[in-house]
Protein backbone atom coordinates (compact mmCIF):
# COMPACT_ATOMS: atom_id res chain seq x y z
CA UNK A 1 0.00 0.00 0.00
CA UNK A 2 1.38 3.39 -1.60
CA UNK A 3 -0.56 5.58 1.35
CA UNK A 4 -2.03 5.72 5.04
CA UNK A 5 -5.02 7.22 3.87
CA UNK A 6 -6.63 8.06 0.59
CA UNK A 7 -8.96 11.12 0.29
CA UNK A 8 -12.40 10.47 -1.58
CA UNK A 9 -13.03 14.30 -3.04
CA UNK A 10 -14.73 15.74 -6.07
CA UNK A 11 -15.34 19.56 -5.45
CA UNK A 12 -12.13 21.42 -7.05
CA UNK A 13 -11.45 23.86 -4.32
CA UNK A 14 -13.27 22.40 -0.97
CA UNK A 15 -10.93 20.00 0.55
CA UNK A 16 -7.32 22.19 -0.45
CA UNK A 17 -6.93 23.24 2.96
CA UNK A 18 -7.08 19.41 4.27
CA UNK A 19 -4.78 18.96 1.84
CA UNK A 20 -2.09 21.37 3.03
CA UNK A 21 -2.60 20.17 6.56
CA UNK A 22 -1.74 16.35 5.70
CA UNK A 23 1.49 17.71 3.81
CA UNK A 24 2.19 19.98 6.38
CA UNK A 25 1.90 16.91 8.92
CA UNK A 26 4.08 14.69 6.81
CA UNK A 27 1.05 12.08 6.72
CA UNK A 28 1.65 10.11 3.99
CA UNK A 29 -2.25 10.35 1.62
CA UNK A 30 -3.35 9.96 -1.61
CA UNK A 31 -6.62 11.74 -3.43
CA UNK A 32 -9.19 10.03 -5.54
CA UNK A 33 -10.86 12.49 -7.56
CA UNK A 34 -14.69 11.50 -8.27
CA UNK A 35 -15.22 13.77 -11.09
CA UNK A 36 -13.82 11.33 -13.96
CA UNK A 37 -12.75 7.91 -12.99
CA UNK A 38 -12.82 4.38 -12.51
CA UNK A 39 -11.94 1.45 -10.03
CA UNK A 40 -11.21 -2.09 -10.03
CA UNK A 41 -13.10 -3.70 -7.23
CA UNK A 42 -10.94 -6.56 -7.12
CA UNK A 43 -7.69 -4.21 -6.70
CA UNK A 44 -8.45 -2.48 -3.60
CA UNK A 45 -8.70 -1.18 -1.32
CA UNK A 46 -5.35 0.34 -1.55
CA UNK A 47 -5.01 2.25 2.00
CA UNK A 48 -5.33 1.37 5.77
CA UNK A 49 -7.91 4.33 5.78
CA UNK A 50 -10.33 6.26 3.48
CA UNK A 51 -11.77 9.46 4.13
CA UNK A 52 -14.81 10.35 2.39
CA UNK A 53 -15.24 13.79 1.24
CA UNK A 54 -18.16 13.28 -1.62
CA UNK A 55 -20.63 15.60 -1.76
CA UNK A 56 -24.41 15.23 -2.98
CA UNK A 57 -24.45 18.93 -4.36
CA UNK A 58 -22.16 17.14 -7.12
CA UNK A 59 -24.50 17.23 -9.57
CA UNK A 60 -25.24 21.28 -9.94
CA UNK A 61 -21.80 21.46 -10.81
CA UNK A 62 -21.90 19.11 -13.62
CA UNK A 63 -20.35 16.21 -12.14
CA UNK A 64 -23.89 14.07 -11.44
CA UNK A 65 -21.77 10.97 -12.17
CA UNK A 66 -19.39 11.41 -8.92
CA UNK A 67 -22.07 10.14 -6.41
CA UNK A 68 -23.26 6.92 -7.71
CA UNK A 69 -19.48 6.17 -8.18
CA UNK A 70 -18.64 7.05 -4.41
CA UNK A 71 -21.17 4.99 -3.35
CA UNK A 72 -20.47 2.00 -5.38
CA UNK A 73 -16.56 2.74 -4.54
CA UNK A 74 -17.16 3.33 -1.00
CA UNK A 75 -19.12 -0.14 -0.84
CA UNK A 76 -16.75 -2.08 -2.53
CA UNK A 77 -14.08 -0.62 0.01
CA UNK A 78 -15.58 -1.90 2.46
CA UNK A 79 -16.50 -5.39 1.45
CA UNK A 80 -13.15 -5.28 0.87
CA UNK A 81 -12.41 -5.04 4.31
CA UNK A 82 -11.40 -1.41 4.14
CA UNK A 83 -11.95 1.33 6.98
CA UNK A 84 -13.91 3.79 5.48
CA UNK A 85 -14.77 7.30 7.32
CA UNK A 86 -18.14 8.52 6.68
CA UNK A 87 -18.78 5.50 4.86
CA UNK A 88 -21.53 4.29 2.74
CA UNK A 89 -24.16 4.21 6.08
CA UNK A 90 -23.19 7.26 6.51
CA UNK A 91 -23.29 9.13 2.63
CA UNK A 92 -26.59 6.93 2.07
CA UNK A 93 -27.75 9.14 4.97
CA UNK A 94 -26.50 12.15 3.46
CA UNK A 95 -28.16 11.48 0.15
CA UNK A 96 -31.55 10.90 1.17
CA UNK A 97 -33.57 13.75 3.03
CA UNK A 98 -36.46 11.89 3.81
CA UNK A 99 -34.19 9.19 5.33
CA UNK A 100 -33.12 11.90 7.69
CA UNK A 101 -36.41 12.48 8.95
CA UNK A 102 -37.22 8.84 9.50
CA UNK A 103 -33.67 8.64 11.58
CA UNK A 104 -35.20 12.00 13.48
CA UNK A 105 -38.98 10.34 14.04
CA UNK A 106 -36.68 7.17 15.39
CA UNK A 107 -34.91 9.02 17.61
CA UNK A 108 -37.73 10.96 18.99
CA UNK A 109 -36.14 14.53 17.56
CA UNK A 110 -38.38 17.54 16.32
CA UNK A 111 -38.10 18.02 12.62
CA UNK A 112 -40.29 19.64 10.15
CA UNK A 113 -43.34 17.56 8.52
CA UNK A 114 -41.54 15.93 5.17
CA UNK A 115 -43.06 14.48 1.96
CA UNK A 116 -41.31 12.70 -0.45
CA UNK A 117 -43.04 12.15 -3.91
CA UNK A 118 -42.26 11.21 -8.00
CA UNK A 119 -45.77 12.94 -8.83
CA UNK A 120 -47.07 16.50 -8.26
CA UNK A 121 -50.60 15.61 -8.02
CA UNK A 122 -49.63 12.75 -5.49
CA UNK A 123 -47.64 15.40 -3.91
CA UNK A 124 -50.70 17.88 -3.31
CA UNK A 125 -53.21 15.31 -2.52
CA UNK A 126 -50.93 14.01 0.22
CA UNK A 127 -49.88 17.53 1.66
CA UNK A 128 -53.37 19.10 2.68
CA UNK A 129 -53.55 22.78 2.92
CA UNK A 130 -50.34 23.70 4.96
CA UNK A 131 -48.84 26.12 2.84
CA UNK A 132 -46.65 27.91 1.79
CA UNK A 133 -44.10 24.77 2.17
CA UNK A 134 -40.49 24.64 0.91
CA UNK A 135 -39.64 22.49 -2.15
CA UNK A 136 -36.52 20.48 -2.04
CA UNK A 137 -34.73 17.90 -4.26
CA UNK A 138 -33.82 14.24 -2.27
CA UNK A 139 -30.43 14.32 -3.14
CA UNK A 140 -30.19 18.08 -1.50
CA UNK A 141 -26.67 20.30 -1.55
CA UNK A 142 -25.47 23.59 -1.37
CA UNK A 143 -29.37 24.91 -1.32
CA UNK A 144 -29.19 23.55 -4.70
CA UNK A 145 -33.41 23.87 -6.33
CA UNK A 146 -35.06 25.20 -3.04
CA UNK A 147 -38.28 27.00 -3.36
CA UNK A 148 -40.99 28.69 -1.17
CA UNK A 149 -44.07 27.83 -2.82
CA UNK A 150 -47.02 29.82 -1.91
CA UNK A 151 -50.03 27.03 -2.99
CA UNK A 152 -49.98 23.84 -5.21
CA UNK A 153 -51.11 25.68 -8.34
CA UNK A 154 -47.43 27.67 -7.77
CA UNK A 155 -45.97 23.95 -7.21
CA UNK A 156 -47.44 22.51 -10.64
CA UNK A 157 -46.33 25.44 -12.35
CA UNK A 158 -42.88 25.70 -11.32
CA UNK A 159 -42.54 21.92 -12.08
CA UNK A 160 -43.71 22.74 -15.40
CA UNK A 161 -41.39 24.83 -16.32
CA UNK A 162 -38.79 23.92 -14.33
CA UNK A 163 -38.38 20.36 -15.11
CA UNK A 164 -34.97 20.32 -14.73
CA UNK A 165 -35.82 19.90 -11.45
CA UNK A 166 -36.43 16.65 -10.92
CA UNK A 167 -32.86 15.77 -11.74
CA UNK A 168 -30.85 14.07 -10.36
CA UNK A 169 -33.40 11.11 -9.19
CA UNK A 170 -36.53 12.10 -9.97
CA UNK A 171 -37.58 12.37 -6.17
CA UNK A 172 -38.32 15.40 -4.69
CA UNK A 173 -39.79 17.18 -1.13
CA UNK A 174 -42.50 18.87 0.18
CA UNK A 175 -41.36 20.22 3.60
CA UNK A 176 -43.09 22.29 6.37
CA UNK A 177 -41.78 25.67 7.05
CA UNK A 178 -41.06 26.61 10.02
CA UNK A 179 -40.90 30.33 11.44
CA UNK A 180 -37.82 31.53 13.25
CA UNK A 181 -35.80 35.13 13.99
CA UNK A 182 -34.32 35.53 9.91
CA UNK A 183 -31.70 37.97 12.23
CA UNK A 184 -30.43 35.40 14.20
CA UNK A 185 -30.25 32.68 11.31
CA UNK A 186 -30.07 29.28 11.82
CA UNK A 187 -27.63 27.27 13.87
CA UNK A 188 -24.60 25.16 12.18
CA UNK A 189 -22.67 22.47 14.71
CA UNK A 190 -19.74 20.72 13.30
CA UNK A 191 -18.75 17.71 14.71
CA UNK A 192 -15.70 15.51 14.64
CA UNK A 193 -14.95 11.77 16.31
CA UNK A 194 -18.03 11.86 18.55
CA UNK A 195 -17.79 15.28 19.98
CA UNK A 196 -18.68 18.80 19.22
CA UNK A 197 -15.80 20.58 17.29
CA UNK A 198 -17.71 24.37 17.52
CA UNK A 199 -21.06 25.52 16.29
CA UNK A 200 -22.08 28.95 14.68
CA UNK A 201 -24.92 31.07 13.70
CA UNK A 202 -25.57 31.24 9.83
CA UNK A 203 -27.68 34.31 8.75
CA UNK A 204 -28.63 33.83 5.26
CA UNK A 205 -31.03 36.89 4.23
CA UNK A 206 -32.94 34.50 2.48
CA UNK A 207 -30.75 32.66 0.79
CA UNK A 208 -30.45 28.61 1.02
CA UNK A 209 -27.13 28.04 0.13
CA UNK A 210 -25.61 28.05 3.54
CA UNK A 211 -22.05 26.08 2.75
CA UNK A 212 -19.52 27.22 5.23
CA UNK A 213 -16.65 26.88 2.78
CA UNK A 214 -14.64 30.05 2.54
CA UNK A 215 -14.91 29.66 -1.27
CA UNK A 216 -18.59 29.69 -1.83
CA UNK A 217 -19.28 32.27 1.21
CA UNK A 218 -16.16 34.32 1.40
CA UNK A 219 -15.76 36.34 4.43
CA UNK A 220 -15.34 39.56 1.82
CA UNK A 221 -18.77 38.69 0.64
CA UNK A 222 -17.02 39.11 -3.25
CA UNK A 223 -14.53 36.44 -4.60
CA UNK A 224 -17.52 34.17 -4.60
CA UNK A 225 -16.91 30.94 -6.55
CA UNK A 226 -20.05 29.34 -6.42
CA UNK A 227 -22.64 27.59 -8.37
CA UNK A 228 -25.19 28.84 -5.86
CA UNK A 229 -24.37 32.59 -5.42
CA UNK A 230 -26.46 33.96 -2.41
CA UNK A 231 -28.40 37.59 -4.01
CA UNK A 232 -26.50 38.87 -0.46
CA UNK A 233 -23.43 37.61 1.25
CA UNK A 234 -23.93 34.73 4.35
CA UNK A 235 -23.43 35.91 7.67
CA UNK A 236 -21.38 33.55 10.01
CA UNK A 237 -21.16 34.09 13.70
CA UNK A 238 -19.51 31.51 16.42
CA UNK A 239 -22.21 30.32 18.69
CA UNK A 240 -20.21 29.83 22.39
CA UNK A 241 -23.29 28.81 24.20
CA UNK A 242 -25.12 26.09 22.30
CA UNK A 243 -27.82 24.33 24.43
CA UNK A 244 -26.83 21.08 26.00
CA UNK A 245 -30.26 19.48 24.98
CA UNK A 246 -28.89 20.66 21.11
CA UNK A 247 -25.63 18.94 21.08
CA UNK A 248 -26.94 15.47 22.18
CA UNK A 249 -28.88 15.62 20.15
CA UNK A 250 -26.67 16.41 17.27
CA UNK A 251 -24.26 13.53 18.67
CA UNK A 252 -27.32 11.10 18.98
CA UNK A 253 -27.62 11.95 14.80
CA UNK A 254 -24.17 11.69 14.27
CA UNK A 255 -23.53 8.47 16.10
CA UNK A 256 -27.03 6.85 14.87
CA UNK A 257 -26.74 7.91 11.18
CA UNK A 258 -22.85 6.66 11.38
CA UNK A 259 -21.05 9.67 10.94
CA UNK A 260 -17.08 10.37 11.88
CA UNK A 261 -16.79 13.75 10.70
CA UNK A 262 -20.21 16.17 9.69
CA UNK A 263 -22.32 19.18 10.05
CA UNK A 264 -25.97 18.65 11.69
CA UNK A 265 -28.31 21.66 11.58
CA UNK A 266 -31.31 23.09 13.22
CA UNK A 267 -33.78 26.19 13.33
CA UNK A 268 -34.59 27.90 16.69
CA UNK A 269 -38.30 28.23 16.27
CA UNK A 270 -40.58 30.87 17.47
CA UNK A 271 -41.76 28.62 19.83
CA UNK A 272 -37.99 28.52 21.71
CA UNK A 273 -37.68 24.69 20.44
CA UNK A 274 -34.90 23.64 18.36
CA UNK A 275 -36.06 22.42 15.01
CA UNK A 276 -33.52 19.63 13.31
CA UNK A 277 -33.89 19.79 9.40
CA UNK A 278 -30.09 18.64 7.82
CA UNK A 279 -27.33 16.12 8.05
CA UNK A 280 -24.23 16.60 6.51
CA UNK A 281 -21.55 14.20 6.46
CA UNK A 282 -19.70 16.58 3.75
CA UNK A 283 -18.47 19.22 6.31
CA UNK A 284 -16.90 22.11 4.98
CA UNK A 285 -14.96 23.72 7.72
CA UNK A 286 -15.22 27.72 8.49
CA UNK A 287 -11.49 28.17 9.57
CA UNK A 288 -12.35 32.00 10.83
CA UNK A 289 -15.08 30.57 13.17
CA UNK A 290 -13.06 27.75 14.61
CA UNK A 291 -10.22 30.21 14.80
CA UNK A 292 -12.51 32.44 17.03
CA UNK A 293 -12.77 29.66 19.47
CA UNK A 294 -8.60 28.72 19.25
CA UNK A 295 -7.93 26.47 16.72
CA UNK A 296 -7.48 25.21 12.87
CA UNK A 297 -10.28 23.02 12.08
CA UNK A 298 -8.33 21.14 9.20
CA UNK A 299 -5.13 20.72 12.23
CA UNK A 300 -7.90 19.05 13.90
CA UNK A 301 -8.94 16.95 11.42
CA UNK A 302 -5.52 15.52 10.84
CA UNK A 303 -5.26 14.60 14.58
CA UNK A 304 -8.66 12.37 14.14
CA UNK A 305 -7.11 10.95 11.23
CA UNK A 306 -3.96 10.32 12.53
CA UNK A 307 -5.69 8.55 15.54
CA UNK A 308 -7.64 6.62 13.56
CA UNK A 309 -4.09 5.23 11.76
Amino acid sequence: MNHDVIVLYEHPEWQKPLFSALSARGVSFGTFDLKRAAFDPDAIPEARLYFNQASPSAYVRDHTRAVPLALSLIRSLEIGGARVLNGSRAFALELSKSAQSALMKRLGICHPRTLAFNDVDAAIDAWGDQWPALLKPEQGGSGARMFLVQSPEELRGLLRERPDLWLPDNLLLLQERIEYDASQGIVRMEFLGGELLYAMHVVSHGAFNLCPSEVCNPADGVSVHCEVPAAKPVEFYPFKEVPREAVEAGLLLMNEGGLDVGGIEYIESSSGRPVFYDINANSNLRAPIAREFGFDPFERVVDFLTAQL
